[in-house]
């Protein structure tokens, strides 16, 4: 072996995602897997989503391999920085990427990491792995696009950025059969009736969102073919037999060219299979709704963050509510499902703001919606615009962005109760609608309580009189994303 591929992602440690149980194969080190296998490279994975550390701590000690490439986004930090000590015990070299390490590149170092990748790691892997493996513990390395490290002396070397790969179809489909495909689509059918297999048509998102990360893929937008894609669409379902397909795009409707040939070309091979997928409201006209009816939409999920305009344009969104609206009328008039994110406590919400939100979901009518606590990414316009106010309940090891919140912003309480009247008063309009009053009446008590709840913990923020901002304090809440696995 000369590389072992490591998802540190053990879904028994992960409580809220046992409870959603919509797990999906790692995509990235698969599609790591599949081109340095191609280049000639003996490469494994560990899929750790139904295994255990343990198990991968065995098998690192026994079967020794020169090279670990670990990676590291919000979910798998911990548990990626837990692991390097046993791979330096084995003497392997250990190598992280993905979205995280880039912008902590020293303090993954200083806990242990040889070597960062930055960006996309499939030709900085197909150099780098050959050199460590064939002189371990070098530092001659910087003729490698994409790398962070330390020399000989200690200093910090920072390497040329790697260029993205140019032409997405002459990448190899992700290595699933290095993973139990089949094990993820019992997972599913065991909770929901129906298993689901993901794939991606493109790399990257060119819109200028101020809290979204770009780490990997920087601000860039790469298709693949819509043939390639129906060729790995047939595969998929002629190797595995999914209920149905989640594209994990950024936004699956970006191009609306691509799509009607994507529609056309599944037509061709005799391909209707129900998906999820992601879009934004203003990638979302008739024949864009047409085509996803046409391919087997089952649910298109809307960035939608906020029903206050304000808010939108501090996010830079560039997509109005009422936008927004007009795309979830397109899709439901089709029998498309329609999911929202919202995001609460962006920099300057208001009371006011909420209020927008909440009269927009019940104009708008989701089917469903899922809400998060914004947190600050390292990297990103909204990091950069509160820089001096992020606080963090614990040192850098043991906490990641995602439990970050902003001084001054109120507190975990506050925006418990503010979920609680959100859920409880739009169920409440809905039900009233629907002539369900029992449970409007219900919902509108529960309502009631959200908002007397919010009043009294509003003046109550995360950090208290006498705290600095940007220390650490250990109180504080995790923040969570309703994006995790996708």
């Amino acid at each position: 072996m000369d590389l072992l591929l490591v998802h540190p992602y053990f879904l028994a440690d992960d409580p809220v995602e046992r409870e959603i149980m919509r797990p999906y194969a790692p995509l990235g080190i698969l599609y790591l897997s599949s081109h340095l296998k191609r280049a000639g490279l003996s490469v494994e994975v560990f899929d750790g989503t139904f295994r255990t550390g343990d198990e991968l701590v065995a098998r690192i000690e026994r079967e020794r391999p020169p090279v670990v490439g670990l990676y590291c986004n919000l979910m798998t930090k911990r548990q990626a920085l837990a692991l390097v000590p046993a791979c330096r015990r084995a003497g392997a070299a250990v190598v992280v990427g993905g979205p995280d390490p880039p912008h902590y590149a020293e303090e993954y170092l200083d806990h242990g990491a040889d070597v960062i990748v930055v960006g996309e790691g499939e030709r900085t892997l197909e150099a780098l792995v050959p050199r460590l493996a064939a002189r371990p513990g070098s530092r001659d390395l910087l003729d490698i696009d994409g790398l962070v490290y330390r020399d000989e002396a200690g200093l910090l070397v920072r390497t040329a950025p790697r260029a993205l790969v140019p032409a997405l179809d002459d990448q190899p489909w992700p290595d699933r059969e290095a993973v139990d495909v089949e094990e993820y689509l019992r997972a599913w059918r065991a909770r929901h009736g129906a298993g689901s297999v993901s794939l991606i048509t493109a790399r990257g998102c060119p819109f200028t969102c101020t809290w979204c990360s770009r780490s990997v893929f920087g601000l860039s937008h790469r298709r693949r073919s819509p043939a390639a894609v129906a060729d790995e669409a047939r595969h998929i379902v002629e190797r595995y037999r999914p209920d149905r397909l989640w594209y994990a795009d950024d936004v699956f409707t970006i191009h609306a060219g691509f799509l009607q040939k994507y529609a056309d070309e599944m037509a061709r091979r005799g391909l209707r299979v129900p998906f999820e997928c992601i879009s934004r409201a203003d990638r979302i006209d008739e024949p864009v709704a047409d085509a996803l009816a046409r391919l087997g939409c089952a649910r298109l999920w809307i960035g939608s963050e906020s029903g206050s305009e304000r808010v939108l344009d501090a996010m830079d969104r560039r997509v109005s509510v009422e936008r927004v609206r007009r795309a979830t009328r397109l899709l439901k008039a089709r029998g498309i499902e329609v999911g929202m994110f919202i995001m609460l406590g962006y920099e300057g919400e208001t009371r006011g703001d909420l209020e927008a939100t909440v009269d927009h979901l019940k104009r708008a009518a989701p089917d469903v919606f899922l809400t998060t606590v914004a947190y600050p990414i390292k990297g990103t316009p909204y990091y950069d615009a509160v820089r001096d106010r992020v606080v963090r309940p614990g040192d850098w090891a043991s906490t990641t962005d995602r439990d970050s919140t902003v001084a001054g912003r109120p507190g975990r309480r506050y925006y418990q109760f503010a979920r609680r009247w959100m859920t409880a008063e739009v169920a409440r309009d809905r039900h009233w609608r629907e002539g369900r009053y029992l449970r409007a009446a219900r919902s509108a008590a529960s309502a009631t309580l959200g908002r007397v709840g919010m009043s009294l913990t509003e003046r109550i923020v995360d950090v208290p009189s006498g705290a600095s901002a940007g220390r650490p304090r250990r109180d504080l809440p995790e923040a969570c994303s309703p994006k995790s696995g996708a």
